[in-house]
């Protein structure tokens, strides 16, 4: 592991944020753990999934990924080092449930139960997700989350956690990124498990929106004080002023945005749901009663962010409306920025970051607190010959979105903390291991982890803002 810091940076270019304000990185399970068949762990969608051929780039899995599940507490002396006030986490349900349902795999839950303390020891505040994609298969077989029976096995998941960490985990975050595992997933079949429908995918996303208001309450129920979601909600720009372009413009918020913010936030489905989805929106899937369940008071959204959209009017995709998938909604996305781009192809377009917060915050007034849950880019990093990891693309990216997180602050949006993706480079879902979104490299043959320029500048951040709330006071 080298310790070999960056040169000095300019100080100047630090953001300085409010006092309190939590500093945190974020890893998932299925990405860093490994492990994928010890002590009870049962198969996960994405065990499924990535042993597909074809699936993911270079036949890639999970199975070994950063193994984390034996080097946890080097992970946490990285975080120690670090010096974040918190570190977000997901635990992997098939640990718990190798088959959904039933009794607590006892191990599966020892193992967070250590994480947990390992955490606390080195001064980390542990921030659980309860599901970041990775459903156990045999679920699937049932259904998956097309089906309402996987949302009430998600009420008793979380109860068995929640009573075997809760008196140690402060904030807990139901789910994370339910447009990747509704629409993604279940109508792109880029992601696990690989569909690509249309009205199974809509089900989907309600039913991922019921198992999150079932598991607020039972979260209630235990105590929980700090309970949200996190939601990769897009900024998204119409390609021109034309009727046309602007009326994509709608359809695209309605499925990116707008069927998870209208419940959660306004307690209605999204107005544009027939304009966007025509029948395949037909609403089977819904029950009297559920927005009162989903749309349950939140203590804090989290959101991610990490490019903007922009689209126009375009024929559908597939002629046939029979094969129509969810996301076939006669919209195209273009690229018009004229600036850098990540290794994942994402335009680098910081204001984006300022516009998104602020016009999420005058669209719903009774919006709860924010926390910033991933932001953070794949690069091209270089390994000089001391051993040292330079990304100046990375920290540069950090550094400009930061600036623009604090902008909205300025601007009046009521956002308490940010987490740094990610803290390892790791298995990034269909993509393999070739995009790295670590502050630390993981060498996957040797798992050995080095510290990378910008795991250092954000250390120095971290620092900055520490000392200058200390002056305040």
């Amino acid at each position: 592991m080298s310790s070999t810091p960056p040169p000095s940076p300019d100080t100047t270019r630090f953001p300085v944020f409010p006092p309190g304000f939590v500093f945190g990185t974020a890893t998932a399970s299925y990405q860093i753990e490994g492990a994928h068949d010890e002590d009870g762990r049962g198969p996960s969608i994405w065990d499924t999934f990535s042993h597909t051929p074809g699936r993911t780039e270079g036949g890639a899995t999970g199975d070994i990924a950063c193994d984390h599940y034996h080097r946890y507490r080097e992970d946490v002396a990285l975080l120690r080092r670090l010096g974040v006030d918190s570190y977000r986490f997901s635990v992997a349900w098939p640990r718990i449930q190798p088959r959904g349902t039933g009794p607590a795999n006892t191990k599966g839950l020892d193992f967070y139960d250590r994480l947990t303390d390992a955490l606390l020891e080195a001064g980390v505040s542990p921030a659980v997700t309860l599901y970041h994609w990775d459903l156990p298969q045999a679920l699937e077989d049932r259904g998956g989350w097309r089906v309402r029976e996987t949302a009430e096995a998600f009420a008793e998941y979380t109860r068995l956690v929640v009573e075997r960490l809760g008196d140690r985990v402060g904030r807990w975050i139901t789910l994370n990124e339910p447009f990747c595992s509704a629409f993604v997933g279940y109508a792109e079949g880029r992601h696990a498990p690989g569909a690509r429908e249309g009205t199974g995918a809509l089900a989907a996303a309600h039913h991922l929106l019921l198992a999150h208001g079932h598991a607020v309450r039972v979260l209630r129920e235990a105590g929980a004080s700090q309970v949200g979601i996190t939601l990769n909600l897009d900024r998204i720009h119409a390609a021109s002023s034309s009727p046309a372009d602007q009326a994509a413009l709608r359809r695209a918020e309605t499925l990116h945005n707008e069927v998870w913010t209208e419940p959660l936030f306004h307690g209605r489905y999204p107005t544009g749901e027939a304009e966007t989805w025509g029948e395949l929106a037909d609403g089977s899937y819904r029950r009297d009663g559920d927005l009162d369940i989903i749309g349950a008071p939140l203590d804090f959204l989290g959101l991610n962010f990490y490019r903007p959209l922009t689209v126009s009017d375009a024929p559908y995709a597939e002629t046939d409306a029979s094969r129509r998938t969810a996301t076939d909604i006669r919209v195209a996305e273009s690229d018009p920025y004229g600036t850098r781009h990540t290794t994942m192809g994402w335009p680098v377009v910081p204001e984006a970051f300022t516009e998104l917060l602020v016009d999420l915050s005058r669209r719903y007034p009774n919006l709860p607190p924010l926390y910033i849950t991933e932001n953070g880019s794949a690069e091209a990093d270089t390994v000089s010959p001391d051993g040292a990891v330079r990304d100046t693309d990375r920290v540069t990216y950090l550094r400009d979105h930061l600036a623009a997180l604090s902008a909205a602050i300025d601007a009046g949006v009521d956002v308490r903390g940010y987490y740094c993706w990610s803290l390892l480079d790791n298995f990034e879902w269909a993509r393999g291991y070739g995009q790295r979104f670590g502050i630390v490299r993981v060498d996957y043959e040797t798992q050995e982890r080095t510290p990378k320029d910008s795991y250092h500048w954000f250390r120095e951040l971290i620092t900055i803002n520490r000392t200058a709330a200390q002056e305040q006071h």
